[in-house]
């Protein structure tokens, strides 16, 4: 009969070799995801310094630190491995990228704008989560899937926020906006861009305003600025409005003073249907223009449930029910 002692020692011995055996047949993987980590993080310094380049500004390694919230030493080492490859320079301090590093950063941010474009357009999935589901497939896409993706969409110039969407060879669309805070008042102008950090001013803003809404300005001052669009007010602060960019109407085009949402139809009453929301993307907008909200046509608010919520409306001689979240999406112009 085998000594206990040594049964256990023996049993010690072999599940000690096969831990180490699992180790090693593991390691390629680990090898490989670590490599994969560092790829994407060397691309989110890339696009940060691309941002801030396009803007005017310059970034120090303290700036970066700050910015991407990665400890000294572990910046320090992707820097590095970014300038061996050619993708960043320090100037005097400041870091700058290279020609090959900025048209790298661009193709990441293709990559980005064109899935969130694709999330806007094809899916049902909420705005609040666009931005961060691009930022992880923004390191997957190839460039074979990221042309197929952009030829499926249209090859579309902007992305839902209103940003340009560069091209396949690295350019981009200078687009000549300003925050609706450097606007006088009474400015009509239309809602070209709404940017999407930090997250709870951009999560403000579009429970009020979209891109391409129209908005006359009411008020703009150090401490408020006053807008007027699709037939209500919202007041927002200066740090908030200069998250919202537009462009002055040109003196051929109309503003919507008229314009108000379905929701605000009181029973009884008959409305022009001027359109939908630039809002309503997607599954949503192919419902409400395969149920006749189109352009012209005349709707009538029938009656309300005992909450006012949902309504129901007669259209084309069919009485359809809508909830107002529905019908806030559908622009009228009352008879």
């Amino acid at each position: 009969m085998q000594d206990p002692v040594q049964a256990l020692i023996i049993f010690t011995l072999i599940t000690l070799v096969l831990v180490v055996i699992w180790r090693i047949s593991k390691l390629p993987l680990f090898l490989k995801n670590k490599e994969q980590a560092q790829k994407m993080l060397i691309e989110d310094i890339l696009k940060q310094l691309y941002h801030v380049e396009y803007s005017g500004r310059t970034a120090s390694f303290n700036d970066m630190a700050g910015a991407m919230k990665i400890k000294d030493e572990k910046l320090f080492k992707l820097l590095e491995k970014a300038a061996e490859l050619d993708l960043i320079i320090d100037d005097n301090g400041n870091l700058k990228l290279t020609p090959q590093g900025e048209a790298y950063a661009l193709r990441i941010i293709r990559n980005h704008r064109l899935w969130e474009k694709y999330l806007s357009e094809r899916t049902g999935i909420d705005q609040m989560e666009w931005h961060s589901r691009a930022e992880k497939m923004e390191h997957r896409l190839n460039a074979t899937q990221t042309e197929r993706l952009d030829t499926e969409l249209g090859n579309p110039r902007f992305d839902p926020h209103g940003d340009p969407i560069p091209t396949s060879k690295g350019e981009i669309v200078n687009i000549e906006w300003k925050p609706i805070s450097g606007f006088k008042s009474d400015t009509v102008a239309r809602i070209v861009h709404i940017e999407d950090e930090p997250e709870v001013i951009y999560r403000q803003i579009v429970k009020k305003l979209h891109i391409g809404s129209q908005i006359k300005i009411l008020e703009s001052t150090d401490h408020i600025v006053k807008v007027f669009s699709e037939g209500n007010t919202y007041e927002f602060t200066p740090i908030v409005a200069s998250n919202i960019s537009a462009v002055e109407l040109k003196e051929q085009e109309l503003f919507e003073e008229n314009t108000e949402r379905l929701s605000q139809l009181r029973d009884g009453a008959k409305a022009k249907i001027l359109g939908i929301s630039s809002e309503c993307r997607g599954a949503s907008r192919r419902r409400l223009l395969d149920l006749g909200f189109i352009p012209g046509t005349v709707i009538e608010s029938e009656f309300s449930s005992p909450m006012s919520n949902p309504k129901a409306y007669l259209i084309r001689n069919t009485l359809i029910a809508l909830r107002n979240d529905q019908a806030d999406l559908v622009l009228i112009e009352s008879i």
